[in-house]
């Protein structure tokens, strides 16, 4: 008796998933069956066709744009969307853009639990910033008047979402400690730091660029006015 109850508090002990905390309730958990190389390898690739079209698509129009021009572009297609649909049970899916998530969970496990948090966050990132991305891209191009406003628009909500997202993390950690990123340095690094330090350096100079564009008509306005008047 003493030999089954041993064995069964040593079970017990067993984490059921590899995420932080790991007692995280993940009843229907189902392991990835692609390596973490191939999946990081598959989202490069994949992000790298986006651009490469919207490239091909920009030199017909013969348009120059800049590197945080192109990266208005990769906002309207690296879209959360699967995510959001699939909120419920992403933990047991072995769809490619499932097992991506499960990927990137390993730095922040709260995708997997239906935080409260970052599902209403990614879905406002879909089916909002997405489409507005895509018509920024578009306004880029055509050199429409909305441009700006949109740019700053989109990255400012950007800028908003991943300093919330940052803040409600470190909430956690420090006032009811617990972490949500494996202990691994290359997880809290690579994933949590960089993939999201990138949704704050670049809108912050896509709104850098806008407010200046914007002073700056608006200057050219109000000195035309002041030539009418003068006449």
């Amino acid at each position: 008796m003493d030999t089954l109850v041993e064995s069964v508090n040593a079970t017990a002990k067993i984490p059921l998933h590899p995420f932080w905390p790991l007692n995280a309730a993940l009843p229907q958990y189902a392991a990835n069956t692609l390596s973490s190389r191939a999946l990081v390898a598959s989202f490069v690739v994949g992000a790298s066709a986006i651009l490469g079209v919207t490239l091909s698509l920009i030199q017909q129009s013969r348009r120059k744009l800049s590197k945080t021009e192109m990266f208005m572009t990769l906002c309207g297609a690296n879209r959360p969307g699967y995510y959001v649909v699939n909120f419920l049970d992403i933990s047991n899916r072995q769809f490619l853009f499932a097992q991506l998530w499960k990927e990137y969970s390993l730095s922040d496990s709260r995708y997997l639990t239906q935080d409260s948090f970052l599902v209403p966050m990614e879905a406002i990132t879909a089916f909002l910033w997405g489409p507005m991305s895509f018509f920024c891209a578009w306004s880029i191009v055509k050199q429409h008047p909305l441009r700006h406003p949109i740019q700053l628009i989109i990255s400012v909500g950007q800028l908003y979402g991943d300093v919330l997202y940052f803040g409600t993390c470190y909430f956690n950690e420090i006032v009811h400690s617990v972490v949500y990123c494996r202990p691994e340095q290359f997880y809290f690094y690579m994933y949590y730091v960089f993939c999201n330090a990138i949704w704050i350096v670049i809108p912050t100079v896509c709104v850098v660029h806008s407010v200046v564009q914007t002073k700056r008509a608006f200057a050219k306005v109000q000195e035309v006015e002041r030539v009418k008047k003068g006449m």
